[in-house]
């Protein structure tokens, strides 16, 4: 055999050579014409204060090209059906693969969407009951709660060739219980919240809001429509004019000459107010709706969801409501224990799925739990399941924040997960603020230096070690470590909990002290929210001890919400304009009176195009502004309303402090988005365009209005750079030192060091947890070392 002489490496194949993913001039958002280069198949983190331009790098510029790229490869038809992407601005963007992008977004909190039913989990235990289940009842549908039973019979006509008339039957089986439609619950409306029945409806008996008997129409067709008297007290209607009040069916009748719709009062509540989003309504009216209907588990399917038929089918003595209520952990024990080699592949893929929700952290849950009930961090995870066994390789994955919500035991988990998606070959991208997870990186992206404005420029690129000597605002806090308080303070009372056992909490008592701050903490699923959530609002009774919860659930918002709409700023803002000028306060709103009537106070003309991006061009009659031009003659402190909405938070506070602008009610708004530390957003930003971080502290802001002795905050430091948690400490303290009760369910290491008391929950997750394992200072918690935060609080310390 001849033998090769030479020892020159073979020349590197072309196809080697496309080893990074190329950005160039990249607009989207702040980013301010950032040029970089990403290895691929490498662990690249992406760092920088909330607001900096990390999410429109990485998710609106890189993730949303790919994702556009590949909707391009499919037929006009099935586009049409796709969410239709614009391009992103940017000059170049080359070296793209395949983008999969697993993002923070709460699950839908539809209330027939589960843990299951998000996962596939649920699809594959009912095809595994219809074939094993006994007695058989039906084919997979007849074990879901979102199929209801269907029977008809009749005759069709079918049109093929000469028209037929034929008669047909036609019959399916679903598991949906009857009673509540497959959600669980079902809903009572207190009647004593709708009117006051020792009143007539000429009296005002409505107490709903905004019904008032004079003049409102809904008020004046149950007056005029001839089934009840309006003159007398309801507690005195007969059995029929109740009947007909509460519950009658849709009617035309004839109010003043103007034909209208009669209906039974508690089917109009529910249309009018319970078919719509909890969230997006006005304050008032969400307390209304909160006061007037409760939900209880539903009596005939005891909450499961499941008819009596589907409940009957059982595989060795366990139904599919019992094997969907099971934890998740258990349930992968029993599948392990099924041998039916007729289902063999059904049960392997099912093994699969739920051993990946025990591998990611998630065994606790089950499958039943809605999934709106889901923290952020839980949401993302879940998401994480369908792409933990894939065999793709050479993809690009991109995470926001996948450490959110996770206990420093839970992040080493985590980062394993990425590591080992990286090592399969594909590059990952993630946008992170904790140290643990940037320390394992192979690259690090820095953006900044500040946020909005101040940002969207790449301060640093290179490794971990260079980062750490670099003089960027991260590499300076890389190493911040909070010390644990000196003195702590001395609490003024305390809240009961007696017997808290909201999902898996087990008969918890505890004294949460008042007047300090309070951490709530333990490892994900051991029962902090459940705690907090499930039984302090419950339990405010003291006078004066009103609870304001800021959870994590989304602000939700169109592209016509800014920050001043949603703090309610933009109405004394209205209100002094008016004034100063002598007009309407509605003349200053761009979604009222004041509207461009071209753009109709959008700024913008969107052109649909139908499969193709939709286009925005910006109005050519008011130039963006929103605004009709009439409306920009007026001024306040010389300036229009227009300038004032792009003004910043800081120079808006500057600018209402003093003057003829001087409005002390806009004032103690802006002094709170600063306090937050949003001063740099501009007024009239869209919300859409807002971070995950942005947005909570635009929530906090908003509730640090209302009155409430206890503030309860769920996981404050999410989507927070290393350097703001340190300014939302002094926030913590501002609001316990102005005599408030601070409770604060968190994981980040810095907020537990800076507590007063700590309270504990574990020691494991699910059923494994759902106890008090400590209570006590953050010192004695360090010097125990009992817990694992009791360890890694040590470690993070020092001590």
């Amino acid at each position: 055999m001849a033998k090769r002489t030479d020892t020159q490496p073979p020349a590197p194949h072309t196809a080697d050579s496309h080893g990074l993913i190329r950005v160039h001039g990249a607009r989207v958002n702040n980013l301010k014409d950032v040029s970089i280069e990403i290895p691929k198949r490498r662990l690249t983190v992406f760092t920088g204060v909330s607001g900096s331009g990390k999410s429109s790098l990485v998710f609106d510029t890189i993730a949303a090209e790919s994702q556009r790229l590949i909707n391009e490869t499919y037929s006009a038809f099935v586009q049409g059906f796709m969410p239709t992407l614009a391009r992103p601005e940017v000059d170049v963007l080359e070296g793209l693969t395949t983008a999969i992008v697993v993002d923070q977004q709460r699950m839908g909190a539809d209330p027939r969407s589960t843990v299951g039913t998000a996962t596939d989990a649920n699809a594959m235990l009912r095809i595994l009951f219809s074939r094993l289940g006994k007695p058989h009842i039906g084919p997979p549908g007849a074990y879901a709660f979102n199929v209801p039973s269907v029977r008809a019979s009749g005759a069709i006509t079918v049109e093929r060739g000469a028209k037929k008339t034929v008669k047909a039957t036609f019959n399916r089986t679903g598991g949906m219980c009857t009673r509540c439609e497959g959600r669980g619950a079902v809903s009572d409306i207190d009647l004593t919240q709708l009117y006051d029945d020792t009143k007539s409806l000429a009296e005002g008996a409505f107490t709903i809001p905004g019904w008032k008997s004079d003049s409102q129409w809904t008020v004046q067709v149950y007056a005029q429509s001839g089934f009840v008297d309006p003159d007398k007290p309801i507690r005195k209607y007969t059995k029929k004019e109740l009947q007909d009040f509460l519950y009658g069916e849709p009617v035309k009748v004839k109010v003043n000459g103007v034909n209208l719709t009669y209906e039974g009062l508690i089917p109009k509540i529910q249309k009018s107010f319970l078919s719509k989003d909890k969230e997006a309504m006005q304050p008032h009216i969400r307390a209304f709706v909160e006061r007037a209907v409760t939900f209880t588990t539903c009596p005939e399917c005891e909450g499961t969801r499941l008819s009596e038929g589907a409940r009957s089918s059982k595989i060795k003595r366990v139904s599919i409501a019992d094997a969907c209520a099971m934890q998740i952990s258990d349930l992968a024990k029993w599948v392990r224990g099924l041998d039916e080699p007729s289902v063999a592949p059904l049960l392997s893929a099912l093994q699969q799925t739920l051993d990946s929700f025990v591998e990611i952290g998630l065994g606790y849950l089950a499958l039943d739990r809605a999934s709106g009930t889901l923290s952020g961090g839980e949401a993302q995870r879940v998401k994480m399941i369908r792409h933990l066994g894939s065999a793709l390789t050479d993809t690009t994955y991109v995470f926001d924040e996948p450490t959110a919500g996770l206990h420093p035991h839970d992040i080493q988990r985590m980062n394993g997960l990425l590591l080992r998606l990286r090592d399969k070959g594909n590059t990952v991208l993630v946008v992170e603020h904790k140290p643990e997870t940037i320390a394992i990186a192979d690259h690090v992206v820095d953006l900044g230096p500040g946020a909005g404005q101040a940002g969207g420029t790449v301060c640093f690129e290179g490794t971990v070690e260079e980062l750490r000597a670099g003089d960027t605002i991260t590499g300076r806090h890389f190493d911040d470590r909070a010390s644990l308080k000196e003195t702590v303070r001395k609490p003024t009372g305390a809240l009961e909990i007696r017997g808290a056992t909201t999902h898996n909490l087990q008969g918890v008592d505890v004294d949460i002290p008042l007047g300090v701050l309070v951490v709530v903490t333990g490892v994900a699923g051991s029962g902090k929210s459940s705690l907090v959530h499930g039984s302090l609002p419950h339990r405010s009774g003291a006078p004066g001890e009103g609870v304001v919860s800021v959870d994590q659930t989304p602000i939700r918002g169109s592209r016509r919400s800014n920050p001043a709409t949603y703090t309610g700023l933009l109405d004394p803002i209205r209100k002094a304009f008016a004034k100063a000028n002598g007009v309407k306060p509605a003349l200053f709103s761009s979604n009222s009176e004041g509207a461009c009537p071209t753009c109709n106070g959008a700024g913008v003309i969107y052109t649909d195009l139908a499969m193709m991006a939709g286009v925005a061009t910006i109005c050519e009659v008011c130039e963006g502004k929103r605004f009709d031009a009439s409306v920009l003659d007026h001024h306040l402190g010389g300036r229009d309303i227009s300038e004032v909405l792009a003004m910043s938070v800081d120079e808006a506070e500057e600018f209402f402090g003093a003057g003829e602008a001087h409005t002390p009610a806009a004032q103690r708004v802006l002094r709170r988005l600063s306090d937050v530390g949003l001063g740099y957003l501009t007024l009239g930003q869209p919300l859409t365009t807002l971070s995950g971080g942005e947005r909570q502290r635009l929530k906090l802001a908003t509730h640090m209005a209302e009155k409430g002795g206890v503030y309860v905050l769920d996981e404050p430091t999410n989507g927070l750079h290393l350097a703001d948690v340190e300014q939302l400490l002094g926030l913590l303290d501002q609001l316990v030192d102005s005599g408030k009760s601070v409770i604060v369910v968190e994981h980040h290491q810095a907020v537990m060091a800076h507590a007063d008391w700590i309270v504990d929950l574990g020691p494991g997750a699910g059923h494994d947890g759902g106890r008090i394992v400590f209570e006590g200072t953050p010192a004695e918690l360090v010097a125990d070392r009992s817990t694992l935060t009791g360890e890694h609080l040590a470690a993070y310390v020092g001590g």
